[in-house]
């Protein structure tokens, strides 16, 4: 992958962790009612992805962007996929068809942003090194 297109894959995961920190901050009890989540589970979350977006957006603006934030990044995209799935098998009784949906289609989502990162900051790691 070239470094442009995994700046754009890293723009990209950052705005949709924009988003999510924008619904946590700015609706949470709502889209938690709408979802059958806990307000606080939906707020915590947004909380999350801000500081993650955050990552993103420093790896984004460097020249090269560091393989080890990359990863760093990608393994937090994955410890996102894994809490999403506790989240399902801790709420499922009480989510709705939507939330459950939803949960599982963002956390599809995150694992394929983590495997586009993790395979692009391999191939950046080894390209410096030659």
């Amino acid at each position: 992958m070239s470094i442009r297109n995994l700046k754009t894959v890293l723009v990209l995961d950052a705005i949709t962790c924009a988003g999510v920190f924008a619904v946590g901050l700015l609706a949470a009890a709502p889209v938690g009612e709408l979802l059958g989540l806990p307000a606080n589970i939906v707020a915590i979350g947004g909380w999350i992805c801000l500081a993650a977006a955050l990552l993103m957006v420093i790896a984004a603006r460097q020249a090269v962007p560091s393989p080890a934030l990359v990863k760093l990044i990608a393994i937090g995209n994955l410890g996102w996929v894994a809490a999403s799935l506790g989240v399902v098998g801790t709420f499922s009784g009480a989510m709705t068809g939507l939330g459950l949906a939803v949960v599982i289609a963002q956390a599809v989502g995150v694992f394929a942003f983590a495997v586009l990162e993790w395979k692009a900051a391999g191939a950046g790691a080894r390209t410096v090194l030659v």
